[in-house]
C-alpha cells in the first residue's frame, strides 16, 4: 500500500549529497531524478527529497518521522554514525527501546532540513 515517503528540502544539492552517501549502506540508489525531487530505492517503498512544490520554504512536520528498515543492529549503528558525519543531529542513539525480548533496536536523528528519521531493526541481538 505504501508508495513513498517524501521529505522537504531547502538545498536540494546539500540533500541529495547527503543521502546518496547514507542511503547506500541500506542498498538504495537514484531511482529517479528530476529538477526538484530526487528518489532512491531498492523496490517499494521509496525515499525521496523535494523542494516544495507550491514554492514556500521546506519546513519539518512537527510529528512526522520517516523511519528505515536496517537487516541488522551493526547496520542501525553504521546508518547512526554516518547520518551525524554528514551533519545530521541527534535525536537519541541507538539502543534498544523497550524490552530486549521484543527486540525493537533503534536510532533517531535529523537530516540536514531537521526532516526525523528513524533507523531500526526488529528482533533479537545478530
Amino acid at each position: 500500500m505504501l508508495s513513498h515517503v517524501m521529505v522537504g528540502t531547502n538545498d536540494m544539492p546539500k540533500a541529495v549529497a547527503y543521502y546518496d552517501e547514507l542511503l547506500t549502506l541500506l542498498g538504495a540508489k537514484t531511482i529517479m531524478q528530476f529538477p526538484n525531487t530526487t528518489v532512491w530505492g531498492v523496490g517499494a517503498p521509496q525515499f525521496a527529497v523535494c523542494r516544495p512544490f507550491d514554492g514556500a520554504p521546506a519546513t519539518v512536520g512537527n510529528g512526522t518521522m520517516v523511519a528505515l528498515s536496517a537487516p541488522s543492529r551493526a547496520q542501525v549503528d553504521a546508518f547512526y554514525a554516518k547520518a551525524l558525519a554528514l551533519g545530521g543531529t541527534d535525536e537519541g542513539a541507538p539502543g534498544v527501546r523497550g524490552e530486549e525480548a521484543h527486540g525493537f533496536y533503534a536510532a533517531y536523528f535529523r537530516d540536514l532540513d531537521g526532516n526525523k528519521l528513524c533507523v531500526y531493526r526488529v528482533g533479537p541481538a545478530d
